[in-house]
């Protein structure tokens, strides 16, 4: 068997289910109370049957909405979690980076706590010694590994966590949303890293929802709806199945009677690299034979929560396209652009959701934090 075809990660009809239960037991009365009630309990079906093959060598993409099941069928490629049937098969050592920085100490120093993630991760430490320097010049933080991380801003910690992610030797590396990470320098850094694995055949798993990069980066990708698998094969026909399955839900959502589809909206930005509070200048064009009598504009985080929304309201729409500006008034992190539009009657007549992503670097502003950024004054009575 060649090698780019040799299976690294076998995965075969994996079923997990969490049973969720509906009462608190927080007292020993109320343990006492269930018991008697039986404590019904609801079961959330995550992962139905799923079926694939991961070959030696190949930038494999995982996509679905939230709730699909990604994040669970990753944890039971780490072994984090068991099936509760089927068969996974991991050739070669996984290293995970499902969530950056976790075991972190901010009482240890930068350098500390390199060998205790790396450590967590199952490397030696003989085996960090060799890595240890690469890390360090890759993160940019020669000058303060000896300081404790409680002292390092965010953007410091994020590209320590990261370093450590990819610059870990092992046989398969399994990423969870981690490209957003950084400053615009550092970000293309990290970029290379991944266009390099993929160069030199290294297997990696992704887990994303920037259909960007899927297509730039991955070779074959799968999409989860529901816990099953309802599309894989080319990155291109699982990145439209994602975008069409993003398109019939927000559909179904607003009652839209048969929209055509294929007269598509679509949103263009200057660039895809801000920081707190600067505006973002888009423009949104569309084509078809019905009258736009409205246009609306969301921004979406990692999570597809919609962090703000504006629509045109009672401006007239003279033509095919229109300019918007927003202040991003958000923390650092990466963000997604939807953009519909309605006829007379109200009714979406066109819609793109994830058309554009953009990242929010950190500026380093230890000061604030939370979801959004705001203007604010502290003083003395």
């Amino acid at each position: 068997m060649s090698q780019d075809k040799e299976i690294a990660i076998s995965v075969r009809d994996v079923h997990k289910e969490f049973v969720l239960p509906q009462h608190k037991n927080t007292t020993i009365k109320q343990t006492a109370v269930n018991i008697v009630k039986k404590n019904n309990k609801l079961t959330q079906k995550v992962l139905d049957g799923v079926t694939f093959d991961i070959h030696k060598g190949e930038f494999f993409g995982i996509v679905g909405k939230n709730g699909s099941g990604k994040s669970t069928l990753l944890k039971i490629l780490a072994g984090i979690y068991s099936p509760d049937s089927g068969d996974v098969q991991v050739k070669g050592r996984l290293t995970p980076f499902i969530e950056l920085g976790v075991g972190f100490s901010p009482d240890l120093s930068g350098r500390d706590n390199v060998y205790l993630n790396a450590a967590l991760l199952g490397f030696t430490r003989k085996e960090t010694d060799t890595m240890y320097d690469e890390i360090v010049e890759f993160a940019e933080l020669e000058e303060h590994m000896d300081k404790k991380l409680k002292n390092y801003s965010s953007g410091m910690q994020v590209r320590l966590a990261f370093s450590i992610a990819v610059k870990a030797k092992s046989d398969i590396l399994v990423f969870d949303e981690v490209l957003a990470v950084g400053d615009e320098a550092f970000q293309q850094k990290s970029m290379d890293i991944f266009r390099e694995y993929r160069r030199t055949k290294q297997t990696v798993v992704l887990v994303t929802h920037s259909m960007e990069s899927v297509r730039s980066l991955c070779t074959r990708a799968l999409m989860l709806e529901d816990g099953k698998i309802t599309a894989r094969g080319s990155v291109d026909k699982v990145a439209d199945a994602y975008q069409k399955s993003n398109q019939t839900e927000f559909e179904t959502e607003n009652q839209v009677a048969k929209p055509n589809w294929g007269q598509n909206v679509e949103v263009s930005i200057e660039k895809n690299q801000y920081l707190p509070g600067d505006p973002i200048r888009m423009a949104i064009s569309w084509n078809g034979d019905r009258q736009v009598k409205k246009v609306a504009v969301s921004i979406l985080d990692i999570n597809d929560i919609d962090l703000f929304g504006c629509n045109t309201g009672k401006m007239k729409i003279d033509s095919s396209s229109i300019n918007l500006s927003i202040s991003l008034n958000l923390s650092p992190g990466r963000y997604y652009l939807a953009a519909a539009t309605f006829d007379a009657e109200d009714k979406i007549t066109n819609y793109v959701k994830h058309s554009v992503d953009f990242v929010i670097n950190d500026d380093n502003n230890d000061d604030v934090g939370g979801l959004t950024r705001q203007n604010y004054h502290f003083s003395h009575d």
